[in-house]
């Protein structure tokens, strides 16, 4: 299920994105406190009451909690596309959560917002996300080598994308 993300999921949102396992081919820091994490929700909502992008908390049917977030967090309207983003809580893996949660989305991306195309970026690591990706009909484009510097370390990107038709 998908819901607006509330100020009430800090907690859940800061235990997902202090865990090193979720958080691995994440571009961003560890979040440290209650803070960190209101913070992001705060961003998060104010970027989608903007326009500039729009999220959803994951919750398991029947259970309101939150346990993992999706969105296209970067909206081009210009070129009438989205970049999809998401990130589960580890102890949700193999469950199909997230690619529930892509073939969800991915009408409001295509149909609502009117968007011609969606792409996703991942590590060449992510096997995970790469596999879910393409279950859901993204196709590789590119694979851009040490294009990332993060946390000392250039880290190479895989570039997948999907298109409306």
């Amino acid at each position: 299920m998908l819901r607006q993300l509330r100020p009430s999921d800090a907690r859940c949102v800061l235990a997902m994105r202090f865990d090193p396992l979720v958080m691995r081919h994440v571009n961003r820091p560890l979040a440290q406190t209650i803070e960190d994490a209101s913070a992001l929700i705060e961003l998060i909502n104010s970027r989608t009451h903007a326009n500039e992008a729009v999220h959803w908390a994951i919750t398991v049917q029947g259970d309101d909690q939150f346990i993992g977030l999706i969105g296209f967090w970067r909206i081009v309207k210009e070129h009438h596309f989205g970049e999809l983003g998401y990130t589960l809580a580890s102890d949700h893996w193999g469950r199909g959560y997230i690619s529930e949660a892509i073939a969800a989305v991915l009408p409001v991306g295509f149909n609502t917002l009117g968007f011609h195309r969606v792409e996703a970026i991942t590590r060449p690591a992510n096997g995970a996300s790469i596999r879910v990706l393409e279950k859901n009909g993204f196709v590789q484009e590119g694979h851009f080598r040490e294009n990332i510097f993060w946390n000392g370390e250039f880290h190479d990107s895989l570039v997948f994308g999907k298109l409306a038709r």
